[in-house]
């Protein structure tokens, strides 16, 4: 009886994020190692599904990096990396858009599956993502930045709670294709959508002050404060283009932005629907 008791004050505590965010569009970045894994894949994805049952509008960005550097080895092209972003010559963007349009079938796929509706969405055949050449690093390939985006497809799919899955493909005036890091895409969608929420999932628990102790957790930080802790190799790595990408999204004028960490069952709905919530909140 009491572990009824308890899951029955589990929903009660759920029921003000409900009524807060039903109707309202949330936007998750997932990609990176927690696509590879089916577990953790489908406890992502099972939560999208339980958001939209509840009348959430998920938006789901994903990338797929560890999966194009296989497909990219299969067919003997080295991966080259220049400041985290992939050089992208053409024979190496025709293996990255097929890479990722096979992951975009798959999830929507799945989430189908569980008994959703979700669709998926190319930024560059769809028109989502208009970018011009990347030129920061030097001459990259075909990488590009996001110079605006176009939310229309978007709305049509959430305005019918119908989940759409999007890969960060964006397209330049000419009409090539070109490569866009999967966080500064999720991040220029949402502050275009103006979500109530941005969330990146990852594979830490969040912004740690030491990396090897998960009790260092940063459980909330101010923007102001982030380039401080970069400056002190406190954030590092990886976790430098997710911090922007949330700060991106904030100075876009979204409310919330939070890492967390997607290897944590039903990690999405313990930071919408619980008191607490876990992982790193950025806030302006």
């Amino acid at each position: 009886m009491q572990e009824l008791v308890e899951k029955a004050s589990i929903l009660i505590e759920a029921l003000p994020y409900i009524k807060k965010f039903r109707g309202k569009e949330i936007l998750i970045k997932y990609g990176g190692a927690a696509l590879t894994y089916e577990d953790i894949r489908d406890n992502v994805l099972l939560d999208l599904v339980f958001m939209n049952y509840v009348g959430i509008k998920p938006i789901l960005i994903h990338g797929g990096g560890i999966t194009i550097t296989e497909n990219l080895k299969k067919k003997g092209i080295q991966s080259q990396f220049v400041n985290g972003l992939r050089v992208t010559r053409k024979e190496t963007i025709e293996v990255v858009v097929e890479t990722l349009a096979e992951l975009n079938k798959s999830i929507v796929h799945d989430i189908n599956r569980f008994g959703a509706r979700a669709i998926g969405l190319s930024g560059h055949d769809a028109e989502i993502l208009n970018v011009i050449k990347h030129t920061a690093e030097g001459d990259v390939g075909y990488v590009g930045n996001v110079t605006s985006v176009n939310i229309l497809p978007l709305k049509e799919l959430t305005e019918f709670n119908i989940i759409p899955v999007v890969y960060p493909i964006g397209i330049d005036k000419h009409g090539d294709s070109y490569n866009v890091n999967a966080d500064e895409a999720a991040a220029k969608i949402a502050a275009a959508m103006g979500v109530q929420k941005f969330m990146v999932l990852t594979n830490v628990k969040g912004i740690l002050r030491d990396p090897a102790d998960d009790a260092t957790l940063i459980s909330s930080i101010h923007v102001s404060e982030v380039q401080n802790l970069i400056d002190k190799k406190i954030i590092t790595g990886g976790m430098i283009p997710k911090v922007r990408a949330c700060m991106t999204a904030l100075e876009g004028g979204i409310k919330k932005a939070h890492i967390i960490d997607g290897r944590i069952k039903h990690s999405l709905l313990l930071e919408i629907f619980t008191d607490q919530g876990i992982g790193t909140e950025i806030y302006l």
